[in-house]
């Protein structure tokens, strides 16, 4: 089967609400995607035109939801600081990935639907 969703970019991205504490969606796990590409809060939040400042929000609130961080940093020095994602960061990129993939797999005849539409 022709799978035309997928070929124009079309994806599910959900949002999700833990209790009232957690909420995960696409622009958080961009975030967490590219400190893990880059090592560095600074270089991914300049890659999604975001302060570092709405990035660190971002990744803080993670941290407090979860009640562990997700993201660990190293300060300047010799060798320079940088980021990087903990276990627990990683799993969550890792979970959320699988969920948007069986979400847009499931949800694909609705998909090509849609992108019908807007032809």
């Amino acid at each position: 089967m022709k799978n035309e969703a997928h070929e124009q970019g079309v994806l599910v991205r959900p949002r999700i609400h833990i209790g009232d504490d957690i909420e995960i969606g696409p622009g958080k796990i961009d975030l967490l995607c590219h400190v893990a590409d880059g090592q560095s809060i600074s270089a991914a939040a300049r890659s999604l035109g975001m302060t570092y400042k709405r990035a660190w929000l971002l990744i803080d609130t993670l941290n407090q939801g979860f009640g562990r961080p997700v993201v660990e940093t190293t300060s300047g020095g010799k060798g320079g600081g940088g980021s990087r994602l903990t276990p627990l960061g990683e799993a969550l990129v890792a979970r959320y990935q699988a969920l948007e993939a069986k979400l847009s797999q499931a949800a694909q005849p609705e998909l090509d639907a849609l992108c019908a539409l807007a032809k």
